[in-house]
């Protein structure tokens, strides 16, 4: 009801949009300058500087979409007002849409900003480090290959885990529960297990200074040798969830969405869709103020 009454109309999205956009900063194609005029009859942006032109979509993921801003609002809030997910065809059936297509590329610019968003961040403290294998489609080169089994068939696709956490003191933890207290998470999509490209991975998602908590599984054992903060132990699969609790409630969090709401994904897309997990799971205590933040990603490029 909020929603419907604060964005209504198409020229209350394009208002606020416009505002945050301006508080955001605009900079000029041409001359790279940050100060502009407001041109209300042309509804652009003109450089001090140049006199070069920006309209108020340009340099955004909405540039070169027809779609109207309404659009874009609404899909956001659907985005971020569930907690689970919403295809791109309810998407398309509730914004009342004839083209399948355009929902879905709406959709996924999103995710990937909210992507964009989330790698101005590292983890720190402790950080749990496992991989995840998700079912995705064969792609369409290997479907007459023979089928493999294990890390390395055609079905699967590696994601490197990252869960931040921190202990909890014994006197505030409940029975039963993990002695760790999660708070961030990052998810990145790995072509292979190697060394180098675990250790390229870490990198680009956790803080040189971390306590690393992995199992023993040998590309972290190699690892361990070579980076600062990594603390390796054998796990056997029963003690993975009390090991290394946050990852796997987050790589089966995330398999019951896939599997339950889109049931067939790409390899190529699936960074997007776990980086919309990820932004949702990083801000899961914002509740209705969740929209209002994530407005931020329509004005990124």
């Amino acid at each position: 009801m909020d929603f419907a009454e604060q964005f209504g109309t198409e020229e209350q999205c394009r208002i606020r949009f416009k505002k945050i956009r301006e508080k955001e900063g605009i900079n000029c194609k041409s001359c790279s300058g940050s100060e502009h005029y407001w041109l209300k009859g042309k509804q652009t942006y003109q450089c001090k500087d140049c006199g070069f032109r920006t309209s108020l979509r340009s340099g955004t993921i909405m540039e070169a979409s027809k779609l109207p801003f309404q659009y874009w609002f609404i899909c956001l809030h659907l985005m971020t007002g569930t907690k689970k997910d919403i295809s791109a065809h309810q998407m398309k059936r509730e914004l009342g849409h004839k083209r399948y297509e355009p929902i879905w590329a709406m959709m996924h610019k999103i995710r990937k900003a909210m992507g964009r968003r989330d790698s101005r961040y590292l983890l720190s403290g402790q950080v749990e480090v496992d991989e995840g294998f998700f079912e995705t489609l064969v792609p369409a080169e290997q479907k007459d290959e023979p089928r493999k089994r294990g890390r390395g068939s055609q079905k699967q696709t590696m994601v490197m885990v990252f869960a931040e956490s921190e202990e909890v003191e014994n006197s505030k933890r409940k029975e039963g529960r993990p002695s760790r207290r999660c708070r961030y998470f990052k998810m990145l999509v790995c072509a292979d297990m190697s060394a180098e490209t675990a250790k390229q991975a870490i990198i680009s998602c956790v803080t040189e200074t971390a306590t690393k908590l992995t199992d023993g599984y040998s590309t972290y054992r190699k690892l361990a040798k070579e980076m600062s903060g990594f603390e390796c132990e054998v796990i056997a699969s029963k003690e993975a969830h009390i090991k290394l609790p946050w990852v796997h409630s987050a790589i089966g969090n995330l398999k019951r969405i896939l599997n339950g709401i889109f049931h067939h994904t790409r390899a190529e897309y699936l960074q997007n869709y776990i980086d919309e997990f990820c932004y949702k799971l990083n801000r899961r205590y914002f509740g209705h103020a969740l929209f209002q933040r994530a407005l931020i990603t329509l004005t990124l490029n």
